[in-house]
């Protein structure tokens, strides 16, 4: 497995072999498109300027997608009472109970719980300057992680659980700590396993390591053999629960605010729940509810003006999926208007895409290419009417971002912003190309493009002029080289939309996924793939811890926070198949929870 990690290299842009000739392209476009690879009814356009005299039929994929499930009416008419003064001013007082309560608490432990529950509640932005002053003096006791000898036994609970927040909020820790764990022959001592809380706190800590530090993977290995036993012979149905979340996706890959609600119930039938914490989080997450339903309307009352729906009827209707996204990439209450600029963006790519997959000929995906990478409005009359209406759309929508960053920042994002869309559909018509030559492209050649088409580039470049405070040209050339941080963050996105939309897209006769290719390169079973591309992910990973806190990092913090969340929340949308395009009932009831239900 370790070869891999050197292929996986990506390269710093996209490949000489993307801007291929017209010649070529026309003799791809000659071969008509095989109906046996198209599942579902077929549209047909006539096009007067390009058929010849007997007005042939252009023949058409289609995804077969499902109109929207939201009430478009419904979602406008909201209104929620949370966003009145009273229950504002309730939270307050709340908010400065429980900073009294981290503040009073003598012992160290007691503290570091506070803060992980606070966290897990989504209530963490409220007590960031709280967390940083407990933490740092944690990390100034020598305690719980200086690697040096004491005669004191740790405990594997409070260790692990150090260890583990101190590395979530920047501070280096070393995976030594853990050595005092283990037996003289390396491994972790056998009476570990007693320790219920403890090996789950060993667990969680694991996945906060980086690449070489084998006694967090043993750590990984002992720790989820020993919880899964603990999870088959149930003992205390409420610590079953929290392993039984753990195993399904760790702490470090869940998105804080859409697993909020999840950790509320959960915390509501804990036997030590205090009740300020569970009111307070009850109510922040309504009134965060309420913030978020107002900027979903905004971002619907776009996506009525662009008339997609009506016009591009072969394209998915998700703005508000689209908009979902957000919340987990955006994370920060108080960037309301980067939140509403990446739904917008994040329905663009889903149009844009579905021209690319489902609806283009290869003759006019070439056209409308050349016309974004020329990015210019004379050209567009030689495009198809629904090319133009994409074309006009997306430039109106980056001229407008542009111009909100120039106001605010004194700085022209046009030039960037384009070329992140360039990039974008530059991708995107390599891999037309290998769906019209039927070409089957191996894994590495595959996740060279992929990484680009999954869209989180374009994504997180726009999330940057949102959140960041002080816009330098450094940090925008360091972002559009595609630095570290957003790479690893599109590979986690492109392996888990694999992993979870492979087999409806490639049913469709998409190219194909990662999940074929490693099938296809190996002679392996699709079993063994997707262990694969688990075991990809999880390296990503190892990259992204390192990655996060490096302290050469261009970035600030926010966006740092949004490339790390882009991660999380695709092992979210895609944890139980496809939560976007086709969403799989428990996302959507998730997405309801979230977005339109308060709790009571």
């Amino acid at each position: 497995m370790s070869s891999f990690v050197m292929k996986m290299e990506i390269p710093s842009g996209l490949p000489n072999h993307l801007h291929s000739s017209n010649n070529e392209s026309s003799k791809l476009y000659s071969r008509r498109i095989s109906t046996n690879a198209v599942s579902g009814p077929r549209l047909c356009l006539r096009c007067s300027s390009q058929l010849s005299a007997d007005q042939l039929q252009i023949e058409r994929r289609s995804g077969n997608y499902s109109p929207s499930r939201w009430d478009v009416d419904f979602i406008q008419s909201l209104h929620s009472d949370y966003k009145e003064e009273r229950h504002m001013r309730r939270a307050g007082e709340l908010i400065m109970q429980v900073k009294m309560m981290l503040n009073n608490e003598t012992g160290s432990v007691r503290q570091l719980e506070l803060i992980d529950e606070l966290q897990r509640l989504g209530l963490s932005d409220h007590f960031q300057k709280e967390f940083k002053e407990i933490l740092n003096s944690i990390y100034l006791d020598n305690k719980y992680y200086k690697n040096e000898e004491t005669k004191e036994e740790r405990d594997l609970y409070s260790t692990a659980l150090a260890f583990r927040l101190l590395r979530e909020h920047g501070f280096h820790v070393a995976q030594e700590v853990l050595e005092c764990f283990k037996n003289e022959k390396g491994d972790f001592k056998p009476n570990l396993v007693d320790d219920t809380r403890g090996l789950l706190q060993l667990y969680e800590a694991s996945f906060l390591l980086t690449k070489g530090e084998n006694t967090l993977e043993l750590a990984r290995e002992f720790a989820t053999k020993h919880l899964q036993d603990k999870l088959d012979n149930k003992t205390d149905d409420n610590l079953s629960t929290w392993i039984q979340y753990s195993l399904d996706i760790p702490i470090h890959w869940r998105i804080q605010r859409a697993n909020a609600s999840m950790w509320i119930n959960a915390y509501k039938e804990r036997p030590d729940m205090d009740p300020v914490l569970l009111e307070l989080a009850i109510l922040d997450l309504n009134v965060v509810q309420a913030q978020f339903q107002d900027e979903l309307k905004q971002d619907l009352g776009w996506w009525r003006n662009t008339s997609f729906v009506e016009k591009l009827p072969f394209a998915r209707d998700r703005l508000v999926e689209c908009y979902f996204w957000t919340t987990g990439i955006v994370q920060p209450r108080q960037h309301t208007n980067p939140r509403i600029t990446v739904g917008k963006v994040n329905a663009l790519i889903t149009t844009i895409d579905d021209v690319y997959d489902v609806y283009g000929t290869l003759e006019e995906l070439e056209q409308f290419t050349e016309a974004i990478r020329r990015w210019d409005i004379s050209t567009i009359d030689q495009l198809p009417s629904y090319m133009q209406l994409c074309f006009l759309a997306l430039d109106n929508f980056v001229n407008d971002t542009a111009y909100d960053v120039l106001k605010k920042h004194g700085f022209n994002a046009i030039p960037y912003l384009r070329k992140s869309w360039r990039d974008l559909v530059e991708a995107y018509l390599i891999e037309a190309k290998w769906y019209h030559s039927a070409h089957k492209p191996n894994l590495e050649e595959y996740l060279n493009i992929s990484w680009i088409s999954i869209g989180a580039t374009v994504i997180l470049t726009h999330a940057f002029f949102g959140v960041t405070p002080a816009i330098t040209k450094d940090a925008c050339d360091a972002l559009y080289g595609y630095h570290d941080i957003v790479r690893w963050s599109a590979i986690i996105l492109r392996l888990t939309d694999d992993l979870g939309t492979s087999l409806d897209e490639v049913s469709r006769g998409d190219v194909p996924k990662s999940i074929q290719c490693y099938m296809n390169d190996n002679n392996a079973s699709e079993e063994e793939a997707r262990a694969h591309v688990k075991w990809m992910i999880g390296e990503t990973w190892k990259k992204m811890n390192e990655a996060r806190v490096a302290k050469d990092s261009p970035f600030c913090e926010d966006f740092v926070g949004c490339a790390v969340d882009l991660g999380r929340m695709a092992q979210y949308m895609y944890h139980y198949g496809d939560g976007h395009g086709i969403q799989h009932p428990i996302i959507h009831q998730q997405m309801t929870d979230c977005l339109f239900h308060p709790i009571a």
